[in-house]
């Protein structure tokens, strides 16, 4: 157990910068395409090299052959447009509060759950949870937004992402059962890659990127794509996915300060309310409100899986 906060904190640390990254990336020169085809191609590079070393080229190719299907549905569903979603999203609004809009997807993932899963069960705390984080939703877009009406639009577009994110979640539990977590991490980045990459040759920059947009894009693609998901992937195997879902709730906070500390972002009230609602909502759709002996419901099991 004395290793679980390091690994917590780490991925946390580590998912929560991607919003710093992607801010840096953006203004830097790099179109949202672009950015995201090339953050999904090099991770997938860095984790077929980490299954080429765990098991060799031959069966890691294998195993990718044997999940395409699934891999192609959560790449372009889970991976390729929420990517895109949030990058644009970060055009108009700071990164903590890109943050704060996506740590709904375990909402979503709930009430796609309800109607996809049917073994899901509704109890009215997941009901009340919901209702919460819509309201921090709308307490986040709505609330003196500094950007005026394209603020509001950045800010919807990270929770339609959100949305996409839960619908790969859901596609993953319906489809994928021994699949290894790795490789589906390996073949989700591979396929988002190269659905971006069509779009990208029309967003090519016209100038080049800065050095601070380089330096994030491959911060963004090792820290926060490829590393954080084998860090994901060992804590899930050590603890579980109850303990690991922690994370969604440390995840918003790092983002918020590195935002403040690193690129002057200002922390509002609204944003301050919105987090706190959502996190409620979550809390009370997750079952993590519902006493020390009880067992979450496992929605976020893979809402932070990618």
């Amino acid at each position: 157990m004395t290793r679980y906060w390091p690994l917590l904190f780490i991925l946390a640390a580590t998912w929560g910068a991607s919003y710093l990254f992607i801010k840096v990336a953006v203004e830097g020169g790099l179109e949202p395409a672009p950015l995201m085809a090339a953050r999904a191609l090099i991770a997938a590079a860095i984790l077929f090299a980490y299954l080429a070393r765990s098991m060799g080229v031959s069966r890691a190719a294998d195993e990718l052959r044997a999940a395409w299907r699934p891999c192609l549905a959560i790449g372009a569903v889970g991976a390729a447009l929420p990517f895109w979603l949030v990058a644009w999203g970060e055009t108009h609004i700071d990164s903590g509060v890109a943050s704060i809009a996506q740590s709904t997807v375990p909402i979503f993932t709930l009430l796609l759950g309800w109607r996809f899963l049917p073994h899901e069960r509704v109890r009215p705390a997941q009901i009340v949870g919901i209702g919460v984080g819509v309201l921090g939703v709308a307490v986040l877009a709505g609330v003196d937004p500094s950007g005026g009406g394209w603020a509001v639009a950045g800010t919807l577009a990270v929770v339609l992402s959100s949305l996409s994110y839960a619908s790969g979640n859901v596609i993953g539990k319906r489809n994928v059962h021994d699949t290894p977590g790795p490789v589906l991490a390996t073949g989700a980045m591979l396929a988002a890659g190269c659905y971006l990459l069509v779009p990208a040759l029309f967003q090519l920059p016209q100038e080049t990127p800065t050095a601070g947009a380089i330096a994030s894009l491959l911060g963004l693609a090792v820290l926060g794509t490829a590393i954080a998901q084998l860090v994901f992937y060992r804590a899930l195997r050590l603890y579980g996915s109850h303990r690991v879902s922690l994370v969604a709730y440390l995840m918003p906070a790092f983002a918020l300060g590195y935002g403040a500390v690193l690129l002057d972002e200002r922390i509002t009230v609204a944003a301050i309310a919105g987090l706190a609602l959502i996190l409620l909502g979550v809390a009370l759709g997750s079952g993590a409100l519902r006493g020390r002996g009880a067992q979450p419901s496992p929605e976020v099991e893979r809402a932070v899986s990618l």
